[in-house]
């Protein structure tokens, strides 16, 4: 049985030096020239250990090759094949296997195609995945882990400080007075350890909303945050409990972690209630938004943001989401449409999780669940009345904001007219 593989043609286009065309081209090319010569290789429907003893070649390259071949279309072809060198052992040990030489003859042009692509439009590999990962959903997703794993490798060692996990969880519920919401925050830090002897760990907490009231963010029991080490929930920390100061500036909150020792690996949880945080009805007329977001002050291998929302709050709404870089103008207010230009492109998404804290659960941050329910018992809230909106990130970039954002509520009629 021959690879077979449907997919996109360029043929039929006409000239053009439009990148895409010549990629298109030459992924047509190479798929057309691969394929005639693998009908000569037997077993080449076998799997990829057949068809590396067959070619002598390692499983890996062939594993490559096969899954070239069977691609969806001619750029994912382009993404999926194996460089021009390894193609080229690839049809030197076709040759023994009967293959006609105008099949190979064939075949040698769409790799040399392949390099001179490679050279002329892109400098290298690595580049010519920059350009496709424009067009090939799949090349995007490698493209954006690779260099994101990379950058979190540089960070980490440069700041000196890394976590597995990084999570933060933003919950508004309906203030007492009816006209405000309330906003809990946690933070959740897993697997945080310090790389250099001298460097600084630190957490922050922003309001980020117009308004002249002071803000007052208390801990679970009603205390000042002043008290910041009442903010963390030893419930939920390693032992013996982290130990933190507080330094508040304005509407800032920076949280420093002391004592962390290299080689140490500290679980750490804050947990903040700030009551009256934001105001619940704000006309619609203005265009305005209500977000929470989560910046990465953490080289973390994995980030988890989640926003729970009372069932009374924003009825209706699923929130979008924004990645703001935060170099030179620093945290952005997401109603500020000068920060727009601000924003990465990358593929993360806001999955909906449902409503009830049973729906809520993390494979990520430790306990998760259990850390949802404690602090609503502590704060008398219903489980069943939240619904949750979460954004996973491999690596996320240190330096990013991540904001999700609702459409506001408009007040309600005056009764009285």
């Amino acid at each position: 049985m021959t690879p077979v593989a449907t997919h996109s043609s360029a043929a039929g286009l006409p000239p053009s030096d439009a990148l895409d065309v010549r990629i298109m081209r030459t992924g047509d090319e190479l798929m057309s020239g691969l394929t005639k010569v693998l009908k000569f290789v037997p077993g080449n429907d076998a799997g990829p250990q057949r068809l590396a003893t067959e070619l002598g070649v390692d499983t890996v390259l062939a594993s490559r090759l096969l899954k070239a071949v069977r691609s969806p279309d001619s750029m994912s072809m382009i993404h999926r094949t194996p460089g021009p060198e390894p193609l080229r052992r690839v049809l030197k040990a076709s040759a023994k296997h009967g293959v006609p030489a105008d099949v190979l003859a064939a075949a040698h042009e769409a790799v040399d195609a392949f390099e001179n692509l490679i050279d002329s439009a892109a400098g290298d590999r690595s580049s010519l995945e920059a350009i496709l990962s424009a067009w090939v959903p799949e090349a995007r997703r490698e493209f954006e882990l690779r260099r994101k794993q990379a950058a979190f490798r540089a960070m980490s060692q440069l700041k000196g400080v890394q976590a597995n996990v990084f999570a933060e969880t933003a919950i508004f519920t309906p203030s007492a007075d009816g006209q405000h919401c309330d906003v809990v925050w946690i933070k959740a830090v897993s697997g945080l350890s310090r790389l250099r002897p001298a460097a600084v760990v630190k957490f922050t907490s922003k309001r980020g909303v117009e308004t002249p009231n002071t803000r007052l963010p208390v801990t679970l029991q009603g205390e000042p945050i002043d008290s910041v080490q009442n903010a963390v929930v030893p419930e939920f920390c390693t032992s013996p409990t982290p130990a933190l100061t507080a330094q508040i500036v304005g509407e800032q909150t920076h949280y420093l972690l002391e004592g962390v020792k290299l080689g140490d690996s500290i679980q750490l949880m804050t947990c903040e209630v700030n009551r009256s945080e934001i105001a619940r009805y704000v006309p619609t007329s203005r265009g305005r938004r209500a977000w929470s977001s989560s910046d990465l002050a953490i080289p973390a291998q994995r980030f988890q943001f989640d926003t729970i929302v009372h069932q009374d709050l924003f009825p209706g709404e699923h929130p979008d989401l924004r990645i703001y870089d935060t170099a030179i103008r620093g945290t952005a207010d997401r109603n500020d449409p000068a920060r727009d230009i601000d924003q990465f492109d990358l593929l993360e998404t806001v999955e909906h999780l449902g409503t009830g804290l049973a729906r809520f659960a993390s494979s990520d941050v430790p306990r998760y669940r259990q850390m949802l329910e404690f602090i609503c018992s502590k704060l008398a809230y219903d489980p069943m009345k939240l619904r949750g909106y979460r954004v996973a990130s491999d690596y996320p970039l240190y330096g990013s904001q991540y904001a999700m954002s609702f459409r506001t509520t408009d007040p309600p009629a005056d009764p009285n007219g």
